[in-house]
């Protein structure tokens, strides 16, 4: 009850898998996953599994929906507990294996033919073994003291995926021929793109024979020096698929492998009768293929990506009876995993870097590295919509978690008391998401066609990463506990616990973080713009619209790939400066949620119980805030132009046809808010009954 599932994937796979299981309203992000007592979190990210274990390894599942006891937390949703199987005293193996395949599949109703069907093929197949560790009389003799067991897993799928009624340019336009097209393409006008610009290719720099600004195109065709010759380069590069359909409409199948090995080990120790230990390591080893670049706003198959996800997880678990009604246990608990993105040209798509007869003289602002000479993100959101894109990627990512916790439980008289504490610590290298290639986008703003506007090379905006660097966050939980559940009499059992969560904000380990203060914002340094729509610079002067000169509130980066770069740093604050937090925002620690529950037999024979309960349950925030904050000046700067620019050369204003060798533009943040930082919290209740009617 309370449940409801989202998961549409074939195969179970962690951190880029489907997890999408919600309860009682909740996000599934707010779900927290348990091997073998350990966390199994991929708390970097939308919080779900670091390791996906073969269903054939697990020998118990439980799920807790609301109303659990004070050892549990983290978690504001369900909490899932898993405990993978051990070996015995007799040797046991088993294997398997299962499939599927779309021949085996109806077609979907939303897939008529003659539309292409998605291939299909999956295989899950592994073997498992277990049982004593002995020498026979040498060691472990009657086979009581030490277990092995032992799970591989091969998951293998081959999905196919369908690209459906996706308008794409018609490549009888790439020339500028929109003859056919019943819409009038537009002459941009001198107010949109200045003469200068809008003809620079063209004999002498004027307008050819018929054309001019603010009418249309004689015969919809835009002469040919008009043409971008980026635009051009970039098409003949194949950055957009050819129509497969009527009406300039691409339906394309492609398919990506997912492939996933799974190494399971567990060993179980008995010291003594009073002392016993088990341990346990995982290893998986994750490659998933996505024919549409991934995290991006791309919905073409020109560029798709491989996602590698090695993931671990360990876990050394102590028990040790002080006496016949109290029992410690200690354990040490490890999961990690890596991510590594890389790209691949798709469909019709030579390669990732620049093609030949591009000219990239000035088409980034910043000087850093751009990966692989990547194609800059090519978006038409008009009429057309089609959006080529290669995003972030290649990119990393690395994630540890080390856990320690102590957990006591005493029996006394009707009394079961447990205590407990844990501390937590997750640290996560990853890389900024970002474009350092830059991302152009064409709307149709000057020629009511987003692909006649791609052709002229006019674009509406531009951003760029100018540092796509990487950043060392951290994140450290506390926790404690008291539960007591007490049998007051033969009808009553009552469930009464407390826990307390502390868990200071995930933080950069070299306080390599900006972010905006408003107590930091001097009004006096307000920011002061030129003609163009940029921050005034020392080049500017009263007739470029600055009769000040040079902005005041200007600074520079600490980073060195940014030296010289001025940046309009009024409010913004550093970690560890001026008052501004090591997380960027203030740490609440007052996280004292009560846990309490009964339990009523009305009638003393166990027939019918009542049973109910309230607790309030904090949540851990992921840390996705900071991440996404990465980019923030000063460290990096993520520019986004606040006038349309040219395809050759986005340093230049369309209007006016100049600029600055390097315009000053307002950045673009990702801002946290100092004092809105309380820990997420739900407050459930439950009530129900239970009746035997046998």
């Amino acid at each position: 009850p309370g449940a409801s599932s989202q998961v549409n994937n074939f195969v179970n796979t962690p951190v880029g898998g489907d997890a999408s299981v919600e309860f009682n309203g909740l996000r599934q992000n707010h779900n927290i996953y348990l091997l073998d007592g350990g966390e199994d979190d991929d708390r970097g990210g939308a919080g779900g599994m670091s390791i996906a274990p073969s269903s054939d390894a697990i020998a118990e599942f439980r799920q807790l929906t609301s109303n659990y006891s004070a050892d549990y937390g983290l978690s504001s949703a369900g909490t899932m507990t898993m405990v993978l199987k051990s070996g015995s005293s007799t040797l046991h193996a088993s294997a398997w294996e299962f499939n599927r395949n779309d021949a085996f599949d109806a077609r979907g109703f939303f897939n008529p033919a003659p539309q292409p069907v998605a291939e299909l093929r999956l295989n899950v197949f592994g073997f498992n073994v277990g049982g004593p560790v002995t020498l026979g009389k040498l060691y472990n003799r009657d086979r009581k003291k030490t277990f092995f067991f032992y799970n591989m897993e091969w998951r293998r799928l081959i999905q196919g995926s369908v690209t459906a009624n996706q308008p794409v340019p018609d490549p009888t336009t790439y020339g500028g021929n929109f003859s056919t097209d019943a819409t009038p393409i537009k002459v941009p006008t001198a107010a949109q793109v200045a003469p200068a610009v809008l003809f620079q290719n063209c004999p002498g720099g004027a307008a050819p024979a018929g054309v001019v600004q603010g009418g249309n195109f004689p015969g919809n065709v835009i002469p040919t020096c008009m043409i971008s010759p980026n635009a051009s380069a970039l098409l003949t590069a194949g950055i957009f698929p050819a129509p497969t359909a009527a009406g300039n409409i691409f339906n394309g199948a492609a398919t990506a492998p997912t492939n996933l090995k799974e190494e399971i080990v567990r060993i179980d120790h008995n010291f003594t009768s009073k002392f016993s230990v088990f341990g346990h390591f995982i290893a998986e080893q994750v490659s998933q293929g996505f024919p549409i670049s991934q995290w991006s706003g791309a919905n073409v198959p020109t560029v798709g990506d491989t996602f590698g996800n090695p993931s671990y997880s360990a876990v050394v678990h102590t028990t040790y009876a002080i006496s016949p009604n109290l029992l410690n246990e200690i354990a040490f608990n490890y999961n990690g995993n890596r991510i590594n993105i890389v790209p691949f040209a798709g469909a019709g798509l030579g390669s990732l870097s620049v093609p030949s007869g591009y000219d990239a003289t000035n088409t980034r602002f910043f000087s850093g590295p751009n990966n692989l000479d990547r194609i800059p993100n090519i978006d038409l959101t008009g009429s057309t919509g089609t959006k080529f894109e290669i995003s972030s990627w290649p990119w990393h990512n690395k994630a540890d978690d080390y856990q320690i916790r102590d957990d006591l439980s005493w029996t006394k008289g009707a009394h079961q008391l447990k205590f407990g504490f844990s501390w937590a610590l997750y640290k996560k290298t990853q890389d900024l998401f970002g474009e350092t290639q830059g991302g152009f986008t064409f709307d149709g703003t000057f020629t009511g066609n987003d692909f006649a506007d791609f052709l002229l090379g006019d674009a509406k905006s531009y951003q760029e990463l100018a540092v796509q660097d990487s950043g060392q966050w951290n994140n450290v939980s506390y926790a404690s506990y008291v539960q007591d559940n007490w049998r007051v009499n033969r009808k009553l059992t009552l469930n009464l616990g407390v826990r307390w969560d502390g868990v200071p904000h995930t933080y950069e380990a070299n306080d390599r973080m900006g972010n905006f203060y408003p107590s930091l914002y001097n009004p006096a340094n307000a920011a002061t713009f030129n003609n163009s729509g940029t921050i005034c610079s020392a080049a500017d002067s009263a007739a470029t619209g600055c009769p000040g000169g040079i902005s005041p509130g200007l600074g520079t980066s600490p980073n060195s790939i940014l030296a010289g770069v001025p940046l309009y740093l009024n409010g913004i604050g550093i970690p560890e400066q001026n008052g501004v937090p090591k997380g960027l925002v203030n740490n609440h620690w007052a996280n004292f949620g009560p846990r309490l529950g009964f339990a009523y037999d009305l009638t003393g024979s166990g027939k019918m119980v009542v049973r109910g309960g309230f607790g309030i349950m904090y949540e851990r925030i992921q840390g996705n805030d900071m991440y996404n904050a990465g980019p923030n000046i000063p460290f990096s700067f993520q520019l986004n132009t606040p006038v349309p620019v040219e395809l050759v050369n986005p340093h230049l204003a369309l209007t006016s046809g100049t600029a600055a060798a390097l315009p000053i533009n307002p950045a673009s943040i990702t801002g946290l808010a100092i004092g809105e930082y309380k820990q997420p919290a739900s407050y459930q209740w439950s009530i129900g009954d239970r009746k035997s009617v046998v």
